[in-house]
């Protein structure tokens, strides 16, 4: 463990351990929050999905909005990278595909804050789709 040597140390430690108390409390609760989840597969990151999820959790935390971004797996859309998840609280989960910077942003604009959906959306029955 770092030494801390000035007052500025113990805040920026103050801070690292807050933040990390703040996460295991939303943890604790996740169905009670807005839930992303960013497909973090190697067609993914080869697409973009880290800048995607740095913006996604800049955006959240520009609008105040007390949000869970995680990464996860491979979803099966690779066509679609970058691809993610979005749990509302009391609503079934949406992906949506080419999620880039401005995507991002428009779905947290219009769909997380105004209920608004938006294009880019993946349909839960797409292999029934696929197949017809």
């Amino acid at each position: 463990m770092e030494k801390i040597k000035s007052l500025a140390d113990l805040k920026k430690r103050q801070e690292s351990l807050k933040s990390k108390i703040d996460l295991r409390d939303r943890a604790n609760d996740p169905e009670s929050h807005i839930q992303v989840k960013v497909s973090m597969s190697t067609c993914g990151i080869a697409s973009g999905a880290k800048h995607t999820m740095e913006i996604l959790i800049q955006e959240f935390n520009r609008h105040k909005i007390d949000a869970i971004v995680t990464q996860t797996g491979c979803m099966g859309f690779c066509f679609a990278e970058p691809t993610i998840e979005v749990k509302k609280p009391g609503a079934e989960p949406i992906i949506f595909g080419y999620v880039n910077e401005e995507k991002a942003i428009e779905i947290i604009e219009k769909y997380v804050i105004n209920d608004v959906l938006v294009e880019g959306i993946i349909p839960a029955n797409y292999q029934s789709i696929d197949n017809k």
